[in-house]
């Protein structure tokens, strides 16, 4: 049995799937029907991929980190050689290019492999208009008044003796 076959209680690690661009659930059916689309299911174990909504992270995360390591390596460029601009464009930019395109999808399906693993799911407000006692709606006379009414049963009981 393969490291990355598994059953839905046991699912295989994120970075395995998602790096492979396999499906969260099995690891071995498509995640992707397209260059970047979702496939509806899985074509192996039949998963429901409408679950997966990555929306925006992967364009950040892989514009972060290609374009950190890209500008980077034209600072250095720049300062060791300080060649003509045509040599920017002809090397930059498909460095940038080539990282962005190349990396996307694998961390794309990462964060899918992840959202599955982890059981995310969209932020819910439970707590709206139940803060309760302690909460913002806290009154402190009436914990005033409880005080003074157990001091005195206190003191009532202490006098009874």
């Amino acid at each position: 049995m393969s490291i990355l076959t598994s059953n839905p209680s046991n699912p295989p690690r994120p970075i395995l799937t998602g790096l492979r661009c396999r499906c969260p659930g099995c690891g071995q059916g498509k995640l992707f029907s397209g260059f970047l689309t979702l496939a509806k299911r899985c074509d192996r174990c039949g998963l429901d991929l409408s679950f997966a909504d990555p929306a925006d992270g992967p364009a950040f995360f892989v514009m972060s980190g290609v374009g950190g390591v890209v500008m980077t390596l034209f600072a250095i460029l720049e300062i060791q050689v300080h060649p003509p601009i045509w040599v920017h464009f002809v090397s930059t930019f498909p460095l940038l290019l080539v990282g962005c395109l190349g990396t996307l999808r694998p961390v794309k399906a990462w964060l899918v492999a992840s959202q599955y693993y982890f059981k995310a799911e969209e932020g819910r407000w439970a707590s709206i208009g139940k803060h309760g006692e302690g909460g913002f709606c806290f009154d402190r006379r009436k914990e005033s008044d409880r005080r003074a009414r157990l001091a005195a049963a206190r003191e009532a009981a202490a006098d009874g003796l």
